[in-house]
């Protein structure tokens, strides 16, 4: 079958042929229809870090039918998906025409979500909607003041605005596209959309004033810690990306005067209880639409082109790869 793999460490991938999955592999064998590109996958494409294991089928989002299962949640026929889980990191993912995976982590696709929609979703959609279920576990409601969104632009970003305008949150969006992508970016649900650069620089002042109730932030480092000083008293951050960095020079002030949560939305090892309540949650209340206008689909063999996009910050939305 056609897959692409990472064959050695820091060596980008290769689109090339492979044996069937060995049976060993997981409980449950999916014929793969789709599969979609994040920041993650664009990484692991050009061999910049991610990918643990080699060789490995690269593609962190498996979406399809189950082909065979000795798992009694799932059956021959059922439509599921597997986001994250190591899927393309440490076990094979997506990018392959066929995977078997372990049912531990696998979710039934809900009824109102196509196959396609379901990729189009995708890891950064299951990780948007895990940020926002996470701002309501901790109390940001819509009248707690303004939700910022960083990186607004990319898949986590701009799922992350159409659920929180659809729950009745004002949404600040942040990109460093402002004038291009204002339009795109309020027609998702975003309030007022602000450059970037405004966050990007070295902090100044530990606390600075209140502006956020909550935050969904995908950028990390200098970024986040601007958003975190400017944070509400009582209100929440969920942290879900490092597209700026991995540190966080930012002081205890916000947490201890301010009594700020700095939360972690991990779509890799989120229980399967919190899988299953995040796809409800997108098949209720995602406008599928939307989702619709911010998707663009791609063959296999198109995949490095995107990755590379991807990582020079050409590409808003969602990617989705048609691979059967």
């Amino acid at each position: 079958m056609r897959a692409i793999v990472a064959h050695t460490e820091n060596q980008p991938a290769r689109l090339t042929e492979k044996d069937e999955p060995e049976p060993g592999a997981g409980d449950v064998l999916i014929d793969v229809s789709y599969s979609s590109v994040n920041f993650k996958d664009a990484m692991a494409l050009t061999g910049a870090g991610i990918v643990r294991r080699w060789p490995v089928t690269l593609g962190i989002d498996v979406v399809g039918t189950v082909a065979e299962s000795s798992s009694n949640r799932f059956a021959v026929g059922d439509r599921v998906t597997l986001n994250g889980a190591g899927a393309g990191e440490t076990i094979d993912g997506g990018y392959a025409e066929r995977a078997r995976v372990s049912s531990q982590s696998l979710v039934h696709i809900p009824e109102e979500i196509s196959l396609s929609r379901a990729a189009a979703i995708g890891t950064a959609g299951f990780t948007a909607a895990i940020a926002v279920l996470a701002l309501a576990d901790h109390g940001v409601v819509p009248n707690s003041g303004d939700v910022l969104v960083t990186g607004a632009a990319g898949g986590v970003g701009s799922v992350a605005i159409n659920l929180l305008a659809r729950r009745g949150y004002r949404v600040v969006a942040s990109t460093g596209r402002a004038a291009e992508q204002g339009v795109f970016l309020t027609a998702l649900g975003a309030s007022e959309v602000v450059d970037r650069a405004q966050f990007s620089e070295p902090i100044n002042r530990p606390l600075q004033s209140e502006q956020w109730g909550g935050a969904v932030d995908s950028i990390g480092s200098h970024t986040l810690a601007n958003v975190l000083a400017q944070t509400r008293y009582g209100g929440t951050v969920v942290s879900n990306g490092m597209a700026q960095g991995i540190d966080l020079p930012v002081t205890v002030l916000p947490f201890i005067l301010r009594g700020i949560t700095l939360h972690g939305a991990n779509s890799v090892d989120a229980p399967r209880e919190l899988r299953e309540r995040a796809w409800a949650m997108l098949a209720d209340e995602l406008d599928l639409n939307a989702l619709d206008a911010l998707t663009t689909t791609i063959g296999l063999d198109d995949t490095f082109e995107a990755a590379d996009a991807i990582l020079k910050g050409h590409v808003r939305g969602r990617t989705v790869v048609q691979i059967s």
